[in-house]
Formats: structure tokens, C-alpha cells, sequence
């Protein structure tokens, strides 16, 4: 991340789009770059420059006007990772979630004068190892989540047949091109060359994404389309096309850069930045000043980490490579599941607003009555969506809330700021596989297992857990503490996979029966405290069995009480194994059976993996659910819901859900009504 404390420094713009009010205009400006119009009678001051975009046609304007000003040029491109939609696409909420700011005048795809990211890697000693480390785990994140600067495409596409050459084309009058030296000819030539080089071999021409969109011209057409040369619109992922490709031919392509990170050496037939630095075959004309040869890792460092300005648009500040690309990919993931529009069945009145925001931001949600919705989805060829266990058709979606909810409970009606899509089962019941379950596994990469670990230290440190509630905890007895938590007894976790005890009192005298010397901390739930849902152990019955009741206690303060913890199903097991206590499970809740708890209950023979906790959390809390920032409405990661949580920066219910759960509680002993 690149900060500055210098004095704001006024940057005269000749292009609209930088000055305009914008996501461009934002960075530039938390950069220490504030965008100006260049108009007539201009006053430039000592420390002034001119900002342009790249070698857009404006560009000569902002030349000239930086001449006779004596002002510095600053040139301003998209970073290599922007958006999911190109600029030219115009969609909503989109913008760049980086920039490359070149203070020398240079721009990183013209080698005719220096750039600063040529500068970087022609000197930088690109050799800490911390650095290397962050570098290789970006490579990895990308091929994992299928990532490139644009995201519109589709990664369950298959690609071609493997075994093909693949030639990038690109954009008519793409600047980087021009700056290359190259043009139309180009193209041919390279086409040629690829057919000489692997005759025999099928040709696979990918259109650049722009043209596919029907938005510019590229050097390839329909007529290119013969003698095995076949030309592909399809929005099949980049690293899919580059898993099944034996050489990738490109002028100036991103897709080259990419192709370098799958592991290609690239035929390159202009003079991009990432040519000339011994990774690529060049055949684009000299390149004077790299003499130097990189690494993999060392070229992403430079290009990736070190050298744009990166931005964070939830919290409206500038941010580390890391934190743009969580934000990127909570964004590409929610998009992918909601291209196609969704229809939504059995969802009360009061969860509708919450789901469309969550998942209308590309098509609006379509409710419907479960005797129609199945037959509405196939009509439309929209998903189908039910929450948790409502009956519906093999194809149906499943959705439930997260595990790191809300600031308040989902019965007192507050809207969820994570929740999860099952396509095959739902965590809670054990009776069949979920994809939870799939995307449990033991053996994870050092920085996965990093970030698990800072979000197991964020969420204990700030006492941040399914609903935080707040409440501090009592004095309690001393000796050895056993934390059992109270459940809702009509809850899908408790009829699925609660085993023989399926009754709070009856865990109680499960516990006190295998315990009797230990000291026993009650914690009703906090739905069958505030009377809207049922399991409350009568008060005549706790003397013997609880040694203290935890009334109205968050469930971080209770935890903070325990040496350990006894449950059914409870998700407070969990957060328990993230604070190191040991936990009995009489069930089969999702983190049974996989090593880390003392299981009393069936739990599925399938669970074989021996995840860590961190790895463990790793799917529960990152992998598997999606979260949505309460201030922006955007997709965002786990980690920014946990700040809002801690911080207490979750937007309030509506006026209209707080009556309604006002007399939902009137009407608690009626909860068929409200519940229906």
C-alpha cells in the first residue's frame, strides 16, 4: 500500500474522466493527487503537474499543456487487476480497483522512454523473502479463483479440446500496440508463425472481451475461422484456456502476463512490460534497458504489489494488494452466483429486502409461492433459491444465515450480514454431504492458513461471534468449568443431527451426570430467553444442574467463563474450538467429526479430513459463506464484517421490522403465525 504525507499535490487534467467525480477521481485524491480541470486561464502554482490517461487521444493535449507550462506529466492507467466488467461496459458499481500512477511520464506497456514499473523491476532488488511469500500466494489466489483484470467470464465453461495453440488477440488501436510498433500486420504475422511453429496443431483464436461484447473491432473474424484455426467468444476463464494451450502466442496482451504465471513462456510480438526480463520469446524489436532476468514471483511482486496504487472501495481509503483482491473476489463470487437471476421461494416477508441485497444486484429477485417456483425458474432460466430445509426440487439452492451474523438475532428480525448458498445439502444437517463439507480440508497454503489465523485473532480479540449481542458475564463459581449452551429446540440443527439428547434439560443432566464435581455455567438462547422460540429449562429444575445461569451473557463473555464447553449442536461449539477450549458434542454439528472435538454422538463416517482449527475456519468463515458490507451494500470479505461488527457500525432495522418484531414477541406463544 502507498501512502503519502506530503501536501495534496494539483494534478491539471485534459481528460474528463480523471477530474470528473469518479472511482479514478477518489484514488488519485487519497493518493495526494487532486484532479483539475485544465481550463482556460489556468493558474499552475510551483508543484503542480498534468495527469493523462495513458496515450489516450487526449494525451498530446496534456503533453502540450505540460510543455508550455514547465509542470511535470503524470500518466494514470488501470492496474492489472480492475473490475469485473471493462471500463467501456459502463456497469453499475463498477471501477478500477487499482491504478497505476507513473510520476516520470511513462506508461508500463510503451518501452520507448522508461515507466515506472520498468524502473522498479530493472532495480529493485525484488529478493525479500516476505515479498516472494505475498507474491506466490497472490499467483495462487488468482489460479484458485479464476481472477484476471476482467472478470466477466464464466470458469465452469470448459475450454477446447487440450492440446491446442492459443493467440490472444486484442483491441483495433489499442494503445499498447501503437506503442509496441505493431499493428494489423502484426497479427497475421503471428498467426502465421504459430502454424509454421505447430503445423498441425489446432489454432485457437481468443477475441478479447470487449470485442466479444460487441464494444471494439478486433484483428480477427469469422473469416479467420478455417483450415483448424477456430476462433473462440466464448467467456471461458483465462487460466482454463491456458491449462489446455502448449504455446500462447500475443502481441501485447495481458493475458501474456498471465500466461507467464500458468507457467508458459510466451511468443510475444510486441513490447509489453512483462518482455525482456527472460520469461517470454521476443519478437517484438529490442529492449535496451532489461538486461535483467526474473522470476515468476518477482515479476508479479513488481507488477502486482509494489507498483500500483491499490483501493479499497468499503472503506474508502488506499490498501495492500491483499485487501484489494479479498474485495475483488467477494465481488467476482457474488456476481458468478447471481448472473443468471435468481427466483426465491418460501422466504418470509421480512427477509426479502435483506436477500435483495444480497443477491439482486445483477437481475432483481422473483419471489414465489414453492408450488410455482421450480416451474418459474426452468421458464426463465433463473437458479432457484429456498431457505434452509423448505421443501424443493433437486436443483433448488439452499440458503441459511453465516456464522458471524449480525449485530442482534435473526428472530428479533435483524437483517443477516453473511449468509451461505448449498448447493447440495446445508451445514447443519449431517444426514447428507454439503459443500461445506467439500471445501473442509486438511492441507492449505501458508498464507490461507495465515489469514485464517489473523481472523481467529481479530474475532477473539474484538469478542466478535454469531449475534453480539453485548451483556457482560456474572461471577461464577471457581473450579472446573463446563460452558453448555442452550438451543432452540424445534431448530433443523436439533431434529437432524442432535443425536439421543435432544432436550435442553436433558443436556443439562447429561452433563451434571458425567460431571459431577465440575462447575456447570447454563446459558439459555437468546431467542428462547426473549420468548420467541421454544427450549426453556423450567427454573425449578436448575438447582443441581447449573451452578450459575448466564442470562443475557454475549457469548464471547460466556466463553471467556469456560474451560470448556458441552453441546448438541450448538454453532457456540465452534467458536469455542477458534478460543482453544475443548468441546463435547452429543451430536453431529458441521465441526464434529473432523478431529478436533471429543465426539459422544454419530458423527459421518465421510469426515475424514483432520483439518486445524485454522483450517477449519478457513472454510467455515471465508470459503463458504458470502458477506455484505452494511454500509455500501457491496459484496465484501469476512474481515470487513468483523470490523463492523467490533466497531458497531451496522445499520439499524427499519422502523417497520422493529414494530413487527415488537409484536412478534406479543404473539410468541403463537409463533406458527409469524414463523410461517
Amino acid at each position: 500500500m502507498q501512502t503519502t504525507d506530503k501536501a495534496p499535490q494539483r494534478l491539471w487534467c485534459t481528460a474528463p474522466g480523471l477530474w470528473l467525480p469518479g472511482r479514478v477521481r477518489r484514488i488519485l485524491t487519497l493518493a495526494g493527487r487532486v484532479p483539475m480541470p485544465a481550463l482556460p486561464g489556468m493558474s499552475p502554482r510551483p508543484g503542480d503537474a498534468v495527469g493523462t490517461w495513458g496515450r489516450s487521444p487526449l494525451s498530446p493535449k496534456a503533453e502540450a499543456l505540460a510543455a508550455t507550462q514547465d509542470l511535470p506529466l503524470i500518466r494514470v492507467e488501470d492496474a492489472f487487476l480492475r473490475s469485473i466488467a471493462p471500463g467501456r461496459a459502463r456497469r453499475r458499481g463498477d471501477g478500477p480497483l487499482g491504478l497505476m500512477i507513473d510520476p516520470g511520464g511513462g506508461v508500463h506497456f510503451d518501452p520507448s522512454a522508461p515507466s515506472h514499473l520498468e524502473t522498479l523491476l530493472a532495480g529493485h532488488p525484488l529478493d525479500d523473502s516476505a515479498l516472494l511469500d505475498r507474491a506466490r500466494e497472490g499467483m495462487a489466489r488468482l489460479a484458485d479463483q479464476r481472477l484476471s483484470k476482467y472478470n466477466q467470464h464464466d470458469p465452469a465453461l470448459p475450454g477446447p479440446p487440450p492440446g491446442y495453440v492459443l493467440i490472444v488477440d486484442q483491441t483495433r488501436g489499442d494503445a499498447s500496440i501503437a506503442a509496441s510498433g505493431a499493428g494489423y500486420g502484426t497479427f497475421r504475422e503471428m498467426l502465421f508463425r504459430a502454424q509454421d511453429d505447430h503445423p498441425g496443431r489446432p489454432i485457437v483464436i481468443r477475441t478479447h472481451p470487449e470485442t466479444a461484447a460487441g464494444l471494439r473491432e478486433g484483428h480477427f473474424g469469422p473469416e479467420d475461422a478455417r483450415d483448424g484455426v477456430t476462433l473462440l467468444t466464448d467467456p471461458v476463464a483465462p487460466q482454463v484456456l491456458l491449462e489446455g494451450a502448449i504455446a500462447v502466442y500475443t502481441v501485447s496482451s495481458q493475458l501474456g502476463f498471465e500466461a507467464i504465471l500458468a507457467g508458459h513462456r510466451p511468443q510475444v510480438f510486441g513490447r509489453p512490460f512483462y518482455a525482456g526480463w527472460g520469461l517470454t520469446e521476443d519478437h517484438g524489436g529490442p529492449l535496451p534497458r532489461r538486461h535483467r532476468n526474473l522470476t515468476r514471483a518477482q515479476i508479479f511482486a513488481g507488477a502486482m504489489i509494489l507498483a500500483p496504487i491499490w483501493y479499497d472501495p468499503c472503506r474508502d481509503r488506499l490498501c495492500s494488494f491483499e485487501t484489494a483482491l479479498d474485495q475483488l473476489e467477494a465481488e467476482v463470487r457474488a456476481f458468478r452466483d447471481d448472473r443468471k437471476g435468481w427466483v426465491a421461494s418460501g422466504m418470509r416477508l421480512w427477509k426479502r429486502g435483506p436477500l435483495q441485497g444480497f443477491f439482486g444486484r445483477e437481475r432483481p429477485l422473483r419471489f414465489a409461492v414453492p408450488a410455482r417456483a421450480e416451474t418459474m425458474a426452468q421458464a426463465s432460466g433463473r437458479r432457484l433459491m429456498v431457505w434452509g430445509q423448505t421443501p424443493a426440487g433437486a436443483s433448488a439452492v439452499r440458503v441459511e444465515d453465516g456464522l458471524i451474523r449480525s449485530r442482534g438475532l435473526g428472530a428479533d428480525l435483524v437483517p443477516p450480514l453473511s449468509l451461505v448458498l448449498d448447493d447440495c445439502g446445508i451445514y447443519y444437517d449431517p444426514t447428507r454431504p454439503s459443500q461445506l463439507e467439500r471445501l473442509v480440508r486438511a492441507r492449505l497454503r501458508p498464507g490461507q492458513i495465515a489469514r485464517a489465523d489473523r481472523l481467529i485473532a481479530r474475532l477473539t480479540s474484538a469478542g466478535v461471534t454469531k449475534y453480539n449481542l453485548g451483556g457482560t458475564a456474572p461471577d461464577v463459581p471457581a473450579g472446573h468449568r463446563i460452558l453448555v449452551p442452550g438451543q432452540v429446540e424445534d431448530d433443523a440443527s436439533i431434529r437432524l443431527g442432535a443425536g439421543e439428547v435432544q432436550t435442553n434439560l436433558a443436556l443439562l443432566e447429561r452433563v451434571r451426570a458425567d460431571n459431577p464435581a465440575a462447575v456447570i455455567l447454563w446459558k439459555p438462547h437468546p431467542d428462547v430467553e426473549a420468548g420467541l422460540r421454544p427450549g426453556a429449562v423450567p427454573a425449578d429444575r436448575l438447582p443441581g444442574l447449573a451452578d450459575a445461569v448466564l442470562s443475557g451473557v454475549d457469548a464471547a463473555a460466556a466463553l471467556d467463563l469456560a474451560d470448556e464447553v458441552w453441546t448438541m449442536t450448538s454453532g457456540l461449539g465452534f467458536e469455542a474450538l477458534l478460543r482453544g477450549r475443548r468441546v463435547t458434542c452429543l451430536g453431529a454439528p458441521f465441526y464434529a467429526g473432523w478431529g478436533l472435538t471429543r465426539d459422544l454422538g454419530p458423527v459421518p463416517a465421510r469426515r475424514q479430513e483432520r483439518p486445524t482449527v485454522a483450517a477449519l475456519a478457513h472454510a467455515v468463515l471465508i470459503d463458504y459463506p458470502r458477506y455484505r458490507d452494511p454500509i455500501t451494500g457491496r459484496p465484501c470479505p469476512v474481515e470487513l464484517v468483523v470490523e463492523r461488527i467490533a466497531s458497531g457500525r451496522t445499520l439499524p432495522r427499519s422502523a417497520s421490522l422493529r414494530l413487527l418484531a415488537k409484536a412478534q414477541g406479543a404473539l410468541a406463544g403463537h409463533a406458527w403465525i409469524w414463523r410461517r
